[in-house]
């Protein structure tokens, strides 16, 4: 049989899962990387399994790609939907060729000649894949910015999660393998890093260390320090429970980390974060974290958790008042097979959805009223590329930002002579319009 050579692969969910989808990336360097599923020979869906409309997303992909891919295409589900419901995806679409989960991304080569030799795939792992600094990957969407996967599992005991079911216990890489993958990546030409994982603030505490990211952070500093040529770096996905003041101190303190920080509170009411099987103590972490110069503060927030009264959700409105962020995430709680919160007695969905639509509103005032204050401010941003809102703007970001999800800032006009390249500039806000935000270069940075 000719073998395949264009593959075509949908990245879903969250970036941890993006970057396992870069490792197949790397391990499928004889294809050619198409992006018509038509015209591919492999099509990978990396699956994402986390809450209900998620899965329904994953689902759908694949039946999508069932429908369009080519006749003797081979399609492959992998991901944490695979992981979870290996059997059950076999039985509703039997077409899938391969089914394989959270443990063997670094194989799928292999699995791809098996399939094609007849053999049926359809297995989950025991134990989770996570890449080290010997790992062929392929950074893609950015010539500049690259995601560094810390860990994979998670210790905490959060009532709703279904992850660690299927994730397993935290399992953290050195961080001696940490800084060499970091170091690699600043050779190919990437500047900007966002470390991440399911519980970052916990990393290497299963190998002893209490302290690991305030660790990653001096080492990372002192390569900097010695010539290293890496320019920022942020931290996703704090936990109240694993965070210090000591870590808060760290990142004010490096020249590389910026002062971003991401720390998932799920809710304000103890009685519900208690419910949750969640940390209350947050608030002077909160306070600490706004002490930090040019500070960025994201959150998350579940509504309509089993057993939040109308008193509850008061108070976290209450709270969003008084503590306003830079950026919130707002889900409505979903019910997860196996986990305790699937067992209480659950709020009326027309309930959380006018929950969350007041609560929507109160962050929607406060971000709108922040986006306002930006203009005439001039600020450092990292430009990737044209944007794809029109071919006539540059797109950018505030150097503080995560890519994708914080924003974008478009780049319409420039003090400095030719095309812009993706680097680091200096930027005045001059206009904002709804939630568009436009600036004009005025310098490198």
């Amino acid at each position: 049989m000719k073998m395949s050579k264009k593959f075509h692969l949908i990245s879903l969910g969250c970036t941890k899962n993006l970057v396992d989808s870069e490792v197949m990336l790397g391990c499928l360097s004889a294809y050619e990387n198409t992006q018509d599923v038509s015209e591919a020979d492999v099509v990978i869906v990396n699956t994402c399994g986390f809450i209900e409309a998620a899965k329904q997303e994953s689902i759908q992909t694949l039946l999508n790609a069932l429908e369009a891919k080519k006749d003797e295409a081979i399609l492959v589900a992998s991901g944490c939907l695979s992981e979870r419901y290996a059997k059950e995806l076999k039985q509703e679409i039997p077409e899938i060729d391969i089914i394989t989960g959270v443990g063997d991304y670094d194989k799928i080569d292999v699995m791809i000649q098996k399939r094609k030799k007849g053999e049926e795939i359809c297995q989950s792992q025991n134990g989770v894949f996570l890449a080290n600094e010997t790992t062929k990957r392929v950074i893609s969407g950015s010539k500049i910015h690259a995601y560094i996967k810390l860990s994979e599992g998670c210790n905490q005991k959060c009532s709703f999660c279904a992850i660690p079911s299927f994730k397993g216990k935290l399992h953290s890489r050195t961080l001696e393998s940490t800084l060499k993958e970091v170091q690699a990546l600043v050779k190919q030409g990437f500047r900007d890093f966002s470390f991440i994982s399911q519980d970052s603030s916990s990393y290497m505490r299963d190998l002893g260390v209490k302290d690991g990211l305030v660790a990653l952070i001096k080492g990372i500093d002192k390569l900097v320090e010695n010539g290293l040529d890496l320019r920022s770096a942020r931290i996703l996905y704090l936990y109240p429970s694993t965070t210090s003041k000591e870590l808060i101190q760290a990142i004010c303190d490096s020249k590389v980390f910026v002062n971003y920080f991401d720390m998932p509170l799920q809710h304000a009411s103890p009685s519900v974060l208690k419910t949750m099987g969640r940390s209350h103590h947050f608030k002077d972490l909160l306070k600490e974290m706004r002490k930090t110069p040019n500070s960025f503060v994201r959150t998350s927030f579940i509504i309509g958790h089993p057993g939040e009264s109308e008193s509850d959700f008061e108070e976290l409105c209450a709270f969003i008042e008084e503590f306003p962020f830079d950026r919130m995430n707002l889900f409505a709680f979903s019910k997860e097979e196996g986990t305790k919160s699937a067992e209480m007695e659950q709020i009326p969905q027309k309930t959380i959805n006018a929950r969350l639509k007041a609560i929507n509103a109160i962050f929607t005032k406060q971000y709108q009223a922040d986006l306002k204050a930006l203009k005439d401010e001039e600020i450092v941003v990292i430009i990737e590329g044209k944007s794809e809102e029109s071919e006539y703007f540059y797109s950018a970001r505030d150097v503080r930002f995560a890519p994708s999800i914080d924003g974008e800032i478009l780049i319409n006009d420039s003090l400095l002579e030719g095309e812009l390249e993706a680097g680091y500039y200096k930027v005045k806000i001059t206009e904002v319009v709804g939630e568009n935000v436009l600036g004009r270069v005025i310098a490198r940075a």
